[in-house]
């Protein structure tokens, strides 16, 4: 089968596509066939080499996390799926390798993909999809009402946090980019501003703030109501250490003002997911699919920035 390695820190040209055996699922495992995958921002950073100091694991390594296709095979103790079916899940935590022809992954990770959607569009949620419904349900427990604010709106956690916050009740501000300021209304913000233009003091107070930024986060911390709650789901990517090591130790200090989490959804939330889009509570924000072949303009067009929502990866295309 075709899948997409690296076997040395670089430029996205270190990316290649090779053949590699297709595995085969060991008990609990299910063998996917898979259709697209999505491409984050976080792998580009790990592509480069960002953790290098604390990322010991070795070469050759994958891409991609999030996924759609159909069951080919499953292993023994497998009762919740069939051969044939339409699925979508996660690679296992803080593994990749979706952005390949098969993956097995254990049966926890999956779930029924929405009916309402093409698998190649459904790609783009399973990751950004099970962290804006953490973010907002378990860490933030956003409540009707209360004021939303979403920062780095247009990308593709910010688009599924502004569907969703508006979803539950809340009185949703956007910030992103200009081009994307229709984007994020559409979506279903109350109020959409250029983050180019608008200085923190000028936005009044939040009950939750869902940061997808990683930068100046004391300013927008300071926003919060007495009662409020910020989700920091981005570090500064410029002083990834410090900026990792500060924002745990400051949740630590201050769990319930500041919430950070790595996400690892359950089968359960991955079936949450599921379920909102097929009540038309989320829609996927796809900016642009991209042929297996092109899996290094992926991570170029995340590391230059601007994304709506979420490049995805059509395996099947050459």
């Amino acid at each position: 089968m075709r899948a997409v390695r690296y076997d040395r820190y670089g430029p996205p040209e270190v990316l290649r596509i090779v053949e590699v055996p297709t595995p085969r699922p060991a008990p609990g495992e299910v063998l996917v066939e898979v259709h697209a995958a999505c491409v984050c921002a976080a792998e580009t950073f790990l592509r480069a080499g960002g953790l290098r100091r604390v990322n010991r694991a070795s070469f050759p390594r994958g891409t991609g996390t999030g996924f759609a296709g159909r069951v080919a095979e499953v292993g023994d103790g497998v009762s919740g799926r069939r051969a044939g079916d339409a699925v979508w899940g996660l690679m296992p935590h803080m593994t990749f390798g979706a952005v390949a022809e098969y993956v097995v992954v254990p049966e926890r990770r999956l779930a029924a993909a929405p009916e309402n959607l093409d698998l190649t569009q459904a790609a783009a949620l399973p990751v950004s999809g099970t962290t804006a419904v953490t973010a907002l349900t378990d860490k933030a427990a956003l409540a009707p009402g209360e004021r939303l604010l979403v920062r780095g709106a247009a990308g593709g956690v910010g688009s599924v946090a502004v569907q969703l916050g508006k979803a539950l009740g809340a009185e949703v501000t956007a910030l992103a980019g200009a081009r994307n300021l229709d984007l994020v209304k559409e979506l279903g913000a109350d109020s959409a501003l250029d983050y180019r233009t608008t200085r923190p003091a000028d936005l009044g107070r939040f009950d939750v703030v869902v940061d997808v930024v990683g930068t100046d986060l004391g300013a927008y911390r300071a926003l919060l109501t007495p009662r409020g709650r910020m989700v920091a789901l981005a570090f500064d990517p410029d002083h990834a250490i410090g900026s990792l090591l500060g924002l745990f130790l400051r949740a630590a200090v201050s769990p319930r003002r500041l919430k950070c989490f790595s996400n690892n959804p359950a089968a359960e939330r991955i079936a949450e997911l599921t379920r909102l889009v097929e009540a038309g509570s989320i829609r996927p924000v796809v900016d642009t699919v991209l042929p297996l072949t092109g899996i290094a303009e992926a991570h170029r067009r995340l590391e230059a920035g601007g994304v709506r929502g979420k490049y995805v990866i059509d395996v099947r295309q050459p």
